[in-house]
């Protein structure tokens, strides 16, 4: 950083993400952008979600209502990596062949030779997922994954399950994201849950928020994984807000079932689809965006440790509302995580 920035200043030309100019030897934080969309079964666009947070994140004001001055703590993001870019602009061509002959009836069995590479590919990037954040968090660092789709983290939570065992996940979601290999591709944006839970032993709970958007053998799932797996379903959330419950009674039941270390796994579709119109699979209902932080705010009260997080399924689409949210929401999840450290102290409000 060659001169002492002025948070009031608006955002220069060539800065980096949120206008900073932190280096990644001066951030705490370091976002780690994962443009890709391979395995999409509806809506596109969440590959490019990286660059549009980045330039959406120029107009986001540094002051933090919950945490002070966060941004001293630096934040930044590397570059985008342009052997994934091309790894998913090939396979996202050959999935959509595989998607489009399941629409016209053609079993997935059938679909081998089509499938084969699709899963190399994704299996690839799981690789460099891991290794790009296991080699930040081995010198100190916050990795976190800005996707793409919601398959993106699987390899950042594998890194994080080498140095937190036991840690739990606060995924929300409007989707369970519990299928078994989702139209013949083993690392679906559907399946990334059921991924983690079967194969990443360190992951010792799941609690899921907001959810209201699933098939049976997802509820078969849940019910046989009970001990792992926590459901706060939409439906039931709703219900307890019209019974008069306090939400803040709601985030204290939420947060209760997580171990003291937290990694927060956010699907921008958990939202409701008002504040991400053009995420990829968008599902009427969902939760307001303080009602999400809420939650955050308290893990904190609880006294437990976010040990990173990522954030998935912002699609830009032809405004930039989607990505002006994901941006904002980037930054406070930031903030609570660095509070939740100790990296950056509170505000009395929290």
């Amino acid at each position: 950083m060659s001169k002492p920035l002025d948070p009031n200043a608006p955002a220069t030309s060539g800065s980096g993400i949120f206008g900073l100019p932190f280096a990644v030897e001066e951030s705490d934080i370091v976002y780690i952008p994962v443009s890709w969309e391979v395995t999409t079964s509806y809506g596109g666009g969440t590959a490019r979600a990286p660059q549009s947070i980045l330039q959406a994140s120029a107009q986001v004001d540094l002051y933090d209502t919950d945490v002070i001055d966060p941004y001293k703590s630096g934040l930044h993001m590397i570059d985008e990596s342009k052997e994934i870019l091309a790894l998913n602009k090939k396979n996202k061509l050959l999935a959509k062949k595989v998607i489009h002959a399941i629409e016209k009836g053609k079993p997935v069995e059938s679909l081998g030779n089509l499938l084969k590479p699709i899963n190399q590919a994704s299996k690839k990037l799981n690789t460099w997922v891991f290794d790009m954040t296991k080699s930040l968090i081995k010198i100190k660092k916050i990795p976190v994954i800005v996707g793409g789709d919601h398959s993106t983290p699987f390899g950042a939570i594998q890194a994080y399950g080498e140095y937190f065992p036991g840690f739990g996940i606060l995924h929300f979601d409007a989707h369970l994201d519990l299928r078994d290999e989702y139209e013949g591709f083993e690392h679906s944006h559907a399946s990334i849950m059921r991924n983690v839970c079967d194969q990443i032993p360190a992951v010792k709970k799941i609690v899921q928020v907001g959810i209201r958007d699933f098939c049976q053998e997802e509820v078969n799932y849940t019910l046989e994984n009970k001990n792992k797996i926590k459901v706060f379903y939409d439906y039931n959330l709703k219900q307890a807000q019209y019974a008069g419950i306090p939400w803040k009674e709601t985030a204290q039941e939420i947060v209760s079932k997580l171990p003291n270390l937290v990694y927060i796994s956010f699907d921008i579709d958990g939202l409701d689809p008002k504040l991400c119109p053009n995420t990829g699979t968008p599902v009427p209902g969902g939760l307001e965006l303080d009602q999400s932080l809420e939650i955050v705010r308290e893990i904190i009260r609880q006294k437990k440790k976010i040990i990173g997080f990522d954030l998935c399924e912002v699609s830009p689409g032809k405004t930039e509302w989607d990505a002006n949210v994901g941006a904002r929401l980037l930054y406070k999840l930031s903030a609570l995580t660095l509070a939740s450290q100790g990296k950056r102290p509170l505000r009395s409000r929290v």
